[in-house]
């Protein structure tokens, strides 16, 4: 039934429609709000199910990309030299950030101190091992989170 409808005076009704109004707002932006500030440690052989939008940090990018660089080299170290250097420059500025995404990944998961993965941490203060399923573990961490003062 409408505010409008309600037998109360109109300052009584903007006041409802009001709060009625900040709680939806509240209940559709809080899970975009802690989907913002979660991060999922993990790598390549321990797949996580994760929300679009949320950052993976895969601690062995760095060395999947090595290694793509190093694939099929020439035993000569001059020529195998040569060989990654052109294909660092054919990777040009998007191979670059995705070494700098790789090794900033890890200097970031080493900074939170993460000591297993996969990991799931929100706020960069909570975090949850070893559940590959992101929602499941924020659960766990709201929960935790709602009986502390």
């Amino acid at each position: 039934m409408p505010a409008h409808f309600l037998n109360l005076p109109a300052v009584s009704r903007r006041s409802l429609a009001a709060r009625l109004a900040a709680g939806l707002c509240a209940a559709l932006l809080a899970p975009i709000a802690a989907a913002a500030d979660v991060l999922i440690v993990t790598d390549s052989r321990h797949p996580v199910q994760a929300p679009a939008g949320v950052r993976i940090i895969e601690l062995d990018q760095a060395t999947r990309i090595e290694a793509e660089l190093a694939a099929h080299l020439p035993a000569d170290p001059q020529q195998a030299a040569a060989l990654v250097r052109q294909r660092l420059h054919d990777g040009g500025e998007a191979l670059q950030r995705r070494i700098g995404h790789a090794y900033q990944g890890v200097a970031d998961a080493w900074g939170l101190g993460i000591a297993k993965i996969p990991a799931v941490v929100v706020d960069r203060r909570y975090v949850v091992y070893g559940e590959p399923d992101v929602a499941r573990a924020v659960a766990r961490i709201n929960a935790y989170r709602s009986t502390q003062p």
